[in-house]
């Protein structure tokens, strides 16, 4: 299953719905079901709830899993996408980051910092690269990094392009393992099609990545 980046432009991204999009979304929770049976189940008309399943599509918490056959006509059923499950769930962040414990434990420094970038290049498989000048590309790994959970901005320090940010998306990580920047570093390398170094205040958990310069060849490796 591969992993879907959250929509950065999203107003509510990161945050559980409340209200009636919150029962709408915990029902969800229990299963696949229909606009019909999430009406009754929450006295509501068909039309309110397709108001809130439209505003839970758009920020990516439900999404469509088919149809059911009816007796007129099939009816379109819905579910909690896999960023609406990561809204719900508590246990991503402890579990992962034990993980690095046990990984930093067994394998060889070498080796767990080749895996850890293995995973920010693979994270990016398969997607869509932006295009553009370098300042360009940066700005989008600027972005992308924020949809994440990170807060960044692309800065001119000197003659290199740097991503800084206040917020660490990995802090958790970070804190006991730094090499865990080295997955970020891979990601957004990917992304720009250029070598990216992490240039991270390991103390404060800030990150900075520099960008560039270009590569010689759109095939060339990554780091």
């Amino acid at each position: 299953m591969s992993f879907r980046f959250p929509d950065p432009s999203a107003a509510s991204r990161g945050r559980v719905p409340t209200g009636t999009a919150g029962r709408l979304a915990e029902l969800l929770r229990q299963g696949e079901h229909t606009v019909d049976e999430l009406a009754t189940a929450l006295q509501l008309t068909g039309n309110a709830v397709r108001l809130h399943l439209a505003r839970l599509e758009r920020d990516g918490i439900v999404e469509r899993a088919g149809t059911r056959p009816g007796v007129s006509r099939p009816s379109m059923l819905f579910r909690l996408s896999t960023e609406g499950e990561l809204r719900f769930s508590h246990a991503y962040v402890p579990v992962l980051t034990q993980l690095l414990h046990v990984l930093s434990r067994r394998l060889r420094p070498a080796t767990f910092d080749a895996v850890l970038r293995q995973v920010g290049r693979e994270l990016m498989a398969g997607r869509p690269r932006p295009v553009g000048t370098l300042r360009q590309r940066a700005e989008q790994g600027s972005t992308l990094l924020n949809a994440l959970g990170g807060l960044s901005h692309v800065t001119r320090e000197g003659k290199r392009l740097v991503i800084r940010g206040d917020v660490c998306p990995l802090a958790a990580a970070t804190r006991e393992h730094p090499e865990a920047c080295s997955a970020v570093e891979s990601l957004l390398s990917s992304f720009v099609n250029a070598p990216v170094a992490s240039c991270c205040d390991r103390e404060k958990v800030h990150c900075c990545f520099s960008v560039g310069p270009e590569r010689l060849s759109r095939t060339s490796g990554v780091r």
